[in-house]
């Protein structure tokens, strides 16, 4: 007679598989994540390394030689590699909208430290860059920034962030098209933080239009708070620019910044 009690039952066969199951989730989702560390080390070593290689030299030659512009195109070179170095592949949608005659305020969403040189080297043409106080502490980046049109924001100290707007409000009535982050840090993947008032008082006082920037898939690559990385492809959009005539009033700031920010998180949705 058969011992019933070495015939596996159904529960018992189903509860094997579902251990199997569970140990392969488990082993590629810990390769996963001890890919994605090892990846995003990848990516800042990248970075230093273009930093300790080719940044003393690039500033020390431009500025005896007193062409302190000779940086920017450096610059520009530095970052597109970093990206290509760390496995991006950069998708430019709308540029079709752009006046290359005209000076702009592009206003993007932030979710990683990707975005920055995606739109420091991709809107197609030169721009200034808002970004916070705290990157002028790294070494030689920091030393960098000025010549290339970065202004450093200290949104700690109030009256200092407004006459920091003020100085890059005189660089865009002088013509240089500014890149700012409107929600003034990296939101966590998936998120989009309210849009600080400052660059939409910059853009109706310099009388300029603002390009919306939806700047997608960045999260997923380099995401703020995930310690992880992985290469693929960034796409950023450049949505029609909005006209900043006629507006003066609090009530118009906010409601360009609303109309700004939902023509983002719709472009973000698709």
């Amino acid at each position: 007679m058969q011992n019933h009690s070495d015939v596996p039952s159904e529960k018992t066969v189903d509860a094997v598989a579902f251990d199997q199951e569970r140990a392969r989730e488990f082993t590629t989702n810990w390769a996963r994540r001890l890919w994605g560390r090892l990846f995003y080390w990848w990516t800042l070593f990248v970075a230093a390394a273009l930093l300790l290689i080719f940044g003393p030299p690039v500033l020390l030659v431009s500025l005896l030689a007193n062409h302190p512009e000779w940086i920017y195109p450096w610059a520009h070179w530095g970052a597109r590699h970093w990206l290509r170095l760390s496995g991006m592949e950069v998708v430019v949608r709308g540029r079709e909208h752009l006046d290359p005659h005209q000076t702009y305020i592009f206003i993007s969403n932030h979710r990683s430290y990707l975005d920055t040189a995606t739109l420091f080297c991709y809107v197609g043409r030169p721009i200034g860059i808002l970004a916070k106080k705290e990157l002028t502490k790294v070494p030689i980046l920091g030393q960098g920034m000025i010549y290339v049109g970065v202004v450093p924001i200290d949104r700690s100290n109030r009256a200092r962030a407004i006459e920091t707007l003020r100085e890059a409000t005189a660089k865009v009535r002088a013509g240089r098209s500014f890149g700012i982050f409107a929600e003034g840090t990296r939101a966590l993947p998936g998120q989009l933080l309210p849009f600080k008032k400052g660059p939409f008082y910059m853009a109706i006082e310099a009388g300029v239009p603002i390009v919306p920037v939806a700047m997608k898939n960045t999260d997923r690559l380099m995401g703020k708070g995930t310690g992880m990385a992985r290469p693929g492809t960034i796409e950023m959009v450049l949505l029609p620019p909005v006209s900043t005539k006629g507006l003066s009033t609090e009530a118009d700031v906010e409601r360009l910044a609303h109309r700004v920010r939902e023509m983002i998180a719709e472009e973000l949705r698709r």
